[in-house]
């Protein structure tokens, strides 16, 4: 029988309470032992539970609990999902991990499609691995929202992208979630020339059509990197197609609002900067559903920043010199938001460092896929102040260390600079520049 190690209990938690620990087993929940962390949940969902718990000394205990219905356990897990993530078994013509060189993260190289993770972190997950049970497992525990990878709702051009045979079955699978009113989440990842333009504008009124059910739909473009050997041929969007994909989005927002005062379909930041478009203000993208898809991220940012720069008590007497590292894409928005607080400081030196990415490509210009190599290349022959700031998104997360193995200590010893990481949040920033 599996073990299920306790490796963490959360702060004022009824765990914490009932005196479970770091290092205990979960043995059962109302005598059933939980295959995935979906039963898991769905065990706990009750107000009056009975739980076993095998302590470090070998002693067993058992616990009977009174909760509110929906109230956590503050129990963390050695294995989050209580198993092994499922692998992914597509081919997608635009997959990133397909595009990475050897000597990255280890973790880099797997490929999950496994909903547990769509669940709990967010992930979006293409379904074609899933069985007709586990389906109905998912509308049974009523485990949502679902993020789904679309990318396309033709049936034929979805099994091409993913190489897939079972991936032309989406709008089916759609269409059942939705029939038990399960909430759901849509991505697509745009390709010229293959899921843009008619397709694009399809996929969208297809969608749309399950709203609300299906909430929103982010419009990525897809990324490219230098290591494309014997992948598909595919190619960045022109400035002029990045035109076009907003007004075929705008044209599909136009009639959600009008509908349903929803924009529901949101492209990403990468589109507006390619095109050379102002940035939409926060109201916008409403409640930020898509923002770890690098939709409204920039425009949240600045709303933070120009906010806290007028509310917040700040020191106009402060003296300080510090560098800031940012990426291509977002450089310009960077400089014009420090020179603002230069402004209001005089003795404030804001040095902005773009880092363009030599590792992966000039064609990948997003701050979460700097490397360490490449930052410390750059700010090596850049006139660095001893003090840099970097986004926390270039390092994995909740550990120190970039895509490439360099950790942050390594990038502090090499440079001879303090280096802190920071929340990618415009009043964090003030905060973090004004300490």
């Amino acid at each position: 029988m599996k073990e299920i190690k306790i490796s963490d209990i959360e702060h004022n938690s009824i765990a914490e309470e009932m005196d479970i620990e770091k290092g205990d087993t979960l043995l059962s929940i109302n005598g059933k032992l939980p295959k995935d962390i979906f039963e898991y949940y769905y065990l706990i969902n009750d107000e009056e539970i009975i739980i076993e718990i095998k302590k470090a000394s070998g002693e067993v205990w058992e616990l009977e609990i009174e909760k509110d219905m929906d109230e956590a356990l503050g129990i963390v897990f050695e294995k989050g999902l209580l198993d092994e993530p499922k692998s992914c078994n597509n081919k997608c013509v635009f997959c990133f991990i397909d595009q990475l060189p050897k000597g990255m993260r280890s973790t880099l190289y797997f490929k999950d499609d496994d909903t547990r993770l769509s669940f709990m972190h967010g992930n979006y997950v293409t379904l074609t691995n899933m069985k007709d049970e586990e389906i109905q497992r998912i509308i049974d525990y009523r485990i949502q929202p679902i993020n789904i990878s679309v990318h396309t709702t033709d049936p034929e051009l979805r099994r091409e992208m993913l190489n897939n045979k079972n991936a032309g079955r989406i709008l089916e699978l759609i269409e059942k979630f939705a029939s038990y009113g399960m909430t759901m989440n849509a991505q697509i990842v745009l390709c010229p020339e293959i899921n843009d333009g008619e397709n694009l504008k399809k996929t969208l009124k297809d969608l749309s059509g399950f709203f609300p059910q299906v909430q929103t739909v982010s419009v990525v473009p897809v990324g490219i990197t230098r290591y494309r050997e014997k992948l598909s041929n595919l190619r960045q969007f022109t400035v002029e197609e990045c035109k076009t994909v907003l007004e075929t989005i705008e044209e599909t927002r136009k009639t959600m609002i009008e509908t349903w005062n929803t924009g529901f379909v949101f492209p990403s930041d990468e589109f507006f900067l390619r095109a050379g478009a102002d940035l939409p203000q926060p109201v916008y993208y409403e409640e930020f559903t898509q923002l770890e898809n690098g939709v409204g991220m920039l425009s949240l940012f600045k709303e933070q920043f120009i906010t806290a720069l007028n509310d917040l008590d700040i020191d106009q007497e402060k003296t300080k010199k510090i560098s800031v590292v940012t990426a291509e894409l977002a450089y310009p928005h960077m400089v014009e938001l420090t020179q603002r607080i230069m402004e209001k400081v005089p003795g404030l030196e804001v040095r902005v460092h773009m880092i363009k990415n030599d590792f992966f490509g000039e064609k990948i210009t997003v701050t979460g896929l700097v490397t360490g190599k490449d930052l410390l290349a750059q700010l090596k022959v850049s006139d660095c102040h001893s003090v840099v700031l970097i986004p926390e998104n270039m390092l994995k997360q909740d550990e120190e260390i970039f895509l490439d193995d360099v950790t942050l200590t390594d990038a502090k010893e090499v440079l001879n600079v303090e280096m802190f990481s920071v929340k990618i949040d415009g009043r964090k920033f003030i905060e973090k520049l004004m300490e």
